[in-house]
């Protein structure tokens, strides 16, 4: 019975949309636009590696964050065993970022990284 509600919502939804909505015939209307620029060119650029590495480090260190925030959150519950854990857990993202560091894969310079 849920299912059939949602559905009969959805088509709902779509049916007014349709017929309420505004319709434009304008040739200007299928080119992609996006932040103001007319694109040009291909939209399959290749991107460098470091570029992935750099956003994956990205994702792990603003995941600690949100770990360490919700510490932040229940510091006086957790006592001192919180504490250690959480400077245990900061730790080892230091030296992960001291190892990333010494690989290389922060600079974006022409040196390049060092092999692993």
């Amino acid at each position: 019975m849920y299912f059939i509600l949602v559905i009969l919502l959805v088509a709902g939804m779509l049916a007014v949309s349709y017929l309420l909505g505004q319709r434009h015939r304008a040739r200007e209307m299928n080119e992609p636009y996006e932040s103001g620029i007319v694109s040009t060119g291909s939209a399959r650029l290749r991107f460098s590696a470091q570029f992935y590495l750099m956003a994956m480090l990205f994702v792990i260190f603003d995941l600690e964050a949100v770990f360490i925030f919700a510490w932040a959150i229940a510091f006086r519950e957790l006592g001192c065993a919180g504490y250690v854990g959480v400077s245990v857990f900061i730790g080892v993202l230091v030296a992960a970022l001291i190892y990333a560091w010494r690989l290389g894969l922060l600079d974006w310079g022409s040196k390049g990284r060092k092999a692993l």
